[in-house]
């Protein structure tokens, strides 16, 4: 099989870029809309790495896609149901992103990350071995590395800048931020997200361990899942068929790129170190096989 055509940056000149991302460079369309493009940049230890994992942006997009259509039972999320080529009329531009792009409702972002950890691994990990507990929430005494909770937990962070590294922080402070009814409501759906997606993702032979979801607000004050849901990017991927409690179990997402990171002599500041380009291939094998895990026959 053909390596996809890999994409660093996008340029597209009949739109206004917005910003960029770790992953995703973002254009404004009009007051209600913003088109948002997938690279294949790949960020470790909240650095953007100077080599792209050929084809990823694409699998981010058809998998989020896969679970906003999934989970939209839940609640809302960005997607306009607006087409590519109605933005983007120019062929050339629009052949330049496609399967990448798509166009989302403009929302108020929320402040803050909302992480749930269904196992017991990476940060979480380190901090129950320092203290008994992962981002505060005490846990039970005698849990193992990769051991599933009793219960999923909901552990937000901070938004970091590009380059900057995101920051655990209690539900306490997500209350500062945003309000008691709306850090609740984030909590909560974040939690019923994760457990609904964890348990599909199982059948197909996949643990998620842990995930990330953002979240946005209209003028109205209505909540909707943003940014991406649920991808490799995102999310703690492990193959069902290999997990073994007391180790750190091979994955499906970056986590392969992070344990080759960890063996360099590199500081985890930018600039990132170059990928040597079989470590590339593989990640980017990675992603196509949870991908074709996750959608590959599913009905909706």
């Amino acid at each position: 099989m053909t390596a996809p055509a890999a994409l660093y940056q996008s340029d597209l000149s009949s739109l206004k870029l917005r910003a960029r991302g770790k992953v995703r460079d973002i254009y404004d369309i009009d007051d209600h809309y913003m088109l948002i493009v997938a690279t294949d940049r790949l960020s470790a230890f909240d650095v953007i790495l100077p080599d792209p994992i050929p084809g990823k942006g694409s699998v981010l997009t058809r998998i989020s896609n896969f679970w906003f259509a999934k989970l939209q039972h839940i609640m809302p999320n960005h997607l306009s149901g607006i087409s590519l080529d109605q933005v983007l009329p120019d062929a050339a531009e629009r052949a330049q992103v496609e399967g990448r792009a798509i166009v989302v409702k403009r929302l108020k972002p929320l402040p803050v990350e909302a992480i749930v950890r269904g196992y017991l691994i990476g940060s979480g990990w380190k901090d129950y071995l320092a203290s008994g507990a992962v981002c505060g929430i005490q846990l039970p005494v005698g849990l193992q590395q990769a051991q599933q909770l009793p219960e999923p937990i909901y552990t937000p962070s901070t938004k970091a800048a590009v380059d900057q590294h995101d920051e655990n922080v209690a539900f306490a402070e997500t209350v500062a931020l945003m309000g008691e009814a709306l850090a609740g409501q984030v909590r909560d759906a974040s939690l019923k997200l994760y457990k609904e997606a964890a348990a599909f993702a199982q059948e197909r032979g996949i643990i998620i361990a842990d995930t990330k979801f953002e979240f946005g607000v209209d003028d109205a004050g209505v909540l909707y899942l943003i940014d991406e849901a649920l991808t490799p990017d995102s999310s703690r991927f492990w193959p069902a068929d290999q997990y073994q409690v007391g180790i750190s179990p091979p994955s499906f997402d970056k986590q392969y790129i992070r344990d080759y990171l960890e063996t360099l002599d590199w500081d985890k500041t930018a600039p990132g170190p170059a990928l040597p380009p079989e470590v590339a291939a593989y990640c980017a094998e990675k992603y196509r096989e949870a991908e074709s895990r996750l959608i590959q026959d599913s009905v909706l």
